[in-house]
């Protein structure tokens, strides 16, 4: 019995929250595995499963007792211990006393600082199995569970009422208890297919067992089997089944023997927005859609039953009968808000509340439609259609489907605008105004969804700035951080030429006077740049590249974009680092001295050795040369010529001594040395950056 031994936990329990089930498993294994390191219990790999009612590791190889442990107890020095006789001392009998041995036990330890009486004694490791309840049940007290649940009279808590508790150590039973349940042997089969209980004789059988009971316990496996269920059986309507990773994982968490059965729905309800059909399929129902090849919807869906019925015709009737009054809702819905003009909702938004100190969604859309204008303007677009986008942005907001189906904002206004012969340009921006939604998603395609989607943002931002409701810590009730980093993916990545203090000043502009707007302009810029380096983080972008840039104020987003990305290559040169410690103790000169910055002005008459000289003639042809790739933004071919100024640069400062006791010398040869810093500091503070090879 001394060999490691494979060790099946399973936490039988009422029906588990779906959408947190993978989650629960994966901290399950993470703290049980933690536990066992910290008793120092060797073991294997830890597999995990987890269907809508079990929660169950199988940890292989685990090690069936603790290591013994020697323990060093460190008592008085030698020479506190024995007596100028030789005797123990006080100090030796108490500290052999509390160690349960006599002082002739005791033995001596030497150390630099002298030498001591120690005890040491074997600790013999615990065996695992009377360790198993404690640590099982501490694992289970670490699972994220927002909200605990408490049953019967009991004090014990857990995330849904625990049933059954099953180990096997080995082919061995475990004793003891885990949330107030004995532990057993037995499992649960299907709660329909199999109530009975399930004899488990070893870790190894565990999973058989449970299939033989029609539960299916691997996760993986019954994600796997429901997606090749459900895309066969869309081919045997020559469609493509909708399997969206969410929620395949949320049906996948809800059934424990799935089945998935093909349904039919009249194809007059096709002629509502796909997107209504596919909220109500995906969202209210969990079924997966069936779409033609070009995306198109079909008259299916496909659900998935967790039970093997022996009249699957009645199961899909029963699923078609449910499905029908949703879809009658919202083709209700769709007719109904088509009796209006979607600009004719604009006056009900002056009832809705967009925040309490910032007025009405009315108001937003105002001041957003006065932003757009500006921002069309300046980009060359059309100001009368972005103007008009933003004065519809919001007004699907109040339309009865919209009332319905919340997330489809955007979406329906896109269709209402299309429906009201508004410009495709206008009826795109309804929905490409909240783009991007979330990291990595797509950004606006269209002109007036781009200058929308900023423009909306940016009064947001400096809106709840000027309020005086910054996020602070983790909250952020109004997704300042999203928006924030949507303008900056927007400017950046489409690009666009624009200047972030600028359009933060016009939309301060078009706040009412009782708003400080324009007092909260500087401190919005900086929390938008702010977001800069964890948006270069994910880029794997170095931090000292950002900071560079960020030295010289380039409020351009794309331009600092371009910059950033010249720097980060340019710290790869041969000649990064040499010319970042030059223009870091450049910097330090001319700190200390009187120059005024920027004076850039030289007199060749005071130009004596040749190596300033030298210097002088690179630094105007260098200056001349770069001037046009400055223009262009061609920062990495700039920064490129300029790195040939490494060898006049080192051969300045090996020569040439700037601070020399003649005034006009010396503000002469500070001058040069400003000459240079600024060629650099036109693109960035290149001082600040630690290449590679010098870091």
């Amino acid at each position: 019995m001394e060999a490691a031994q494979d060790l099946l936990v399973e936490i039988g329990t009422e029906e588990l929250p779906p959408t947190a089930l993978p989650r629960l498993s994966a901290a399950f294994a993470e703290h049980f595995g933690a536990q066992l390191q910290a008793r120092s219990l060797t073991h294997g790999a830890v597999e995990r499963y987890a269907t809508p009612r079990r929660l169950a590791l199988i940890v292989r190889g685990l090690a069936w007792r603790q290591p013994d442990r020697e323990s060093i107890r460190r008592g008085p020095a030698l020479k506190a211990a024995y007596g100028p006789d030789g005797a123990p001392t006080k100090a030796a009998l108490g500290f052999a006393r509390s160690c349960g041995v006599e002082v002739d036990a005791l033995a001596r330890e030497e150390t630099d600082k002298g030498s001591w009486l120690v005890h040491r004694s074997t600790e013999s490791g615990q065996l695992t199995a009377d360790l198993l309840p404690e640590l099982v049940a501490a694992a289970l007290g670490q699972l994220p569970i927002p909200k605990r649940m408490r049953w019967g009279d009991s004090d014990v808590s857990f995330v849904r009422p625990v049933h059954w508790v099953c180990m096997r150590f080995g082919e061995a039973p475990v004793s003891g208890s885990v949330l107030g349940i004995a532990i057993g042997t037995e499992s649960r089969g299907h709660r329909f297919h199999h109530p009975e209980p399930i004899p488990i004789s070893s870790p190894d059988a565990y999973a058989a067992a449970l299939r033989s009971a029609y539960v299916e316990p691997d996760f993986a496996a019954r994600e796997a089997q429901i997606r090749e269920q459900v895309t066969a059986l869309a081919k045997r309507v020559d469609g493509r089944a909708s399997i969206p990773d969410d929620l395949l994982r949320e049906v996948t968490a809800l059934c424990e023997w799935p089945v998935a059965l093909l349904g039919h729905f009249e194809d007059v309800f096709l002629e509502v927005p796909a997107e209504a059909l596919i909220e109500t399929m995906q969202q209210h129902q969990k079924y997966f859609p069936v779409q033609r090849a070009d995306a198109g919807l079909l008259p299916y869906f496909i659900a998935v039953s967790n039970i093997e019925s022996r009249e699957p015709d009645v199961v899909r009737a029963g699923n078609e009968r449910v499905i029908r009054p949703r879809f009658s809702d919202a083709r209700f819905f769709w007719e109904q808000d088509l009796r209006t003009p979607l600009a004719d909702f604009m006056p009900v938004l002056e009832r809705v509340v967009f925040q309490h100190k910032l007025g009405s969604v009315a108001d937003k859309s105002r001041r957003v439609a006065s932003s757009c204008r500006h921002i069309a303007a300046a980009l060359g677009y059309d100001p009368a259609l972005a103007e008009r986008s933003a004065l519809l942005a919001k007004c699907d907001l109040v339309t009865a489907m919209v009332g319905e189906f919340a997330s489809l904002q955007g979406i329906m206004g896109r269709h209402y605008a299309t429906r009201s012969g508004e410009d495709p340009c206008v009826a795109a921006a309804m929905a490409e105004q909240y783009l991007p939604r979330h990291a990595g998603d797509v950004l606006p395609a269209t002109q007036c969804g781009r200058v929308l989607a900023l423009a909306d943002r940016l009064d947001t931002l400096v809106g709840i700035f000027a309020i005086g409701e910054r996020p602070s810590g983790v909250k952020d009730p109004y997704g300042l951080r999203r928006a924030a980093i949507g303008v900056l993916r927007i400017l950046i990545e489409t690009p666009l030429p624009l200047d972030l203090r600028a359009l933060l000043s016009d939309a301060a502009a078009a706040f009412p006077a009782d708003v400080s707007a324009a007092a909260a302009v500087q401190e919005t810029y900086a929390y938008v740049m702010e977001r800069l380096p964890g948006y270069y983080a994910d880029l794997d972008i170095d931090a000292d590249a950002i900071e560079s840039v960020m030295a010289v104020d380039a409020s351009v987003p794309s331009d600092f974009d371009r910059r950033v990305r010249a720097v980060a290559a340019f710290a790869q040169h041969e000649a990064a680092g040499a010319l970042a410690a030059a223009n870091k103790r450049i910097a330090n000169i001319l700190r200390k001295s009187d120059a005024q910055a920027g004076d850039t002005s030289v007199r060749e008459n005071l130009l004596q050795d040749d190596a300033e000289l030298r210097l002088a003639t690179t630094v105007a042809m260098a200056r001349e040369r770069v001037a046009p790739m400055l223009e262009a933004g061609d920062y990495a071919q700039a920064l490129s010529a300029l790195a040939e100024l490494r060898p006049v640069v080192d051969r300045f400062f090996d020569e040439v001594m700037v601070n020399v006791d003649d005034p006009a010398l010396r503000a002469n040869r500070v001058a040069l040395l400003q000459g240079v810093l600024s060629l650099f500091s036109s693109i960035a503070d290149i001082g600040r950056l630690r290449p590679a090879e010098t870091a």
